[in-house]
């Protein structure tokens, strides 16, 4: 998809997008995308009785067509129910089409930082929505607020044929993921990574090494995949983010991925980029 981030910044240019026929709008109630069938529900101007007042946000051009984000307001009951269903975006996920998963996290995330930064940090003055979204202005201060993204690196340490996993104290009953939590200030990839570690499972890293990233739209997160070369086996769980931690082998993750071994351990779900981190270590040999 284009985001036409040249053309986004004219209002008039916006404006001519948002008249057009062929305009789609993604309803946002509640920090919830709209789904139709499993599809985003994306619907035109007159089937959601645009009002001139919505907050809409441009997401890009898609073949052409422009598609834009549309902040319902709160109320009660979740409106359009007779055309869909308002869902979490993370249950959203789990259904949607890898490009629709990507536009419905781009227009929830959107949403989410609008409604998180009506008021200026700098002298609590109420912000206008500009830019076609993409940013707030404070017109008593003149301070411009952009959206946020949080990055957070998540690794997968390895040592020869075995990597070690965690269980995080708030994740589903046996399941069982890579390492993961926000960079600080200052700090590089490879810093974050080792810190972390040191913090979660007391794991001394002798190297550090990027692999891929995800959006994460809960609500604004980049997840910056690594893998880390341990120095040893030894590890201490620090009992209060992690409840266990295990080695696991090359055979016995390619066998769990595959659903071969049913023991009430779990490994991330394909929409995790997790996942790709032990899929790509145990089928390509990646370490």
């Amino acid at each position: 998809m284009n985001r036409a981030s040249a053309e986004r910044s004219d209002p008039a240019w916006v404006a001519a997008q948002q008249a057009r026929a062929d305009a789609l709008f993604l309803p946002i109630w509640q920090a919830k995308p709209f789904l139709s069938g499993g599809r985003a529900g994306f619907l035109s101007a007159t089937q959601l009785g645009l009002n001139p007042d919505q907050m809409c946000a441009f997401l890009g051009l898609q073949d052409g067509r422009p598609l834009f984000a549309v902040a319902l307001p709160d109320s009660q009951d979740p409106p359009l129910a007779t055309l869909g269903e308002f869902t979490e975006m993370r249950a959203a996920a789990l259904l949607l089409p890898d490009a629709e998963c990507a536009i419905a996290g781009q227009a929830k995330s959107l949403v989410d930082w609008h409604h998180r930064h009506r008021f200026c940090a700098n002298c609590g003055a109420k912000t206008l929505a500009a830019d076609s979204g993409y940013r707030r202005d404070c017109p008593g201060c003149g301070a411009q607020h952009f959206p946020r993204t949080d990055p957070v690196v998540i690794m997968l340490p390895l040592l020869g044929e075995e990597c070690l996993v965690g269980r995080g104290a708030r994740f589903p009953e046996g399941m069982y993921s890579a390492f993961a939590g926000f960079m600080e200030p200052g700090e590089t990839l490879e810093e974050a990574v080792r810190r972390e570690l040191q913090e979660e499972v007391a794991l001394q890293i002798s190297s550090v090494r990027y692999h891929a990233s995800q959006p994460w739209p809960f609500p604004s997160s980049l997840m910056l995949g690594c893998y880390a070369e341990a120095v040893s086996k030894d590890f201490q769980i620090d009992a209060q983010e992690i409840e266990q931690a295990c080695w696991m082998t090359k055979a016995e993750v390619r066998a769990r991925l595959a659903g071969g071994i049913e023991d009430g351990i779990k490994l991330p779900g394909t929409v995790a980029i997790a996942r790709l981190l032990l899929a790509d270590w145990v089928n390509t040999g990646d370490k």
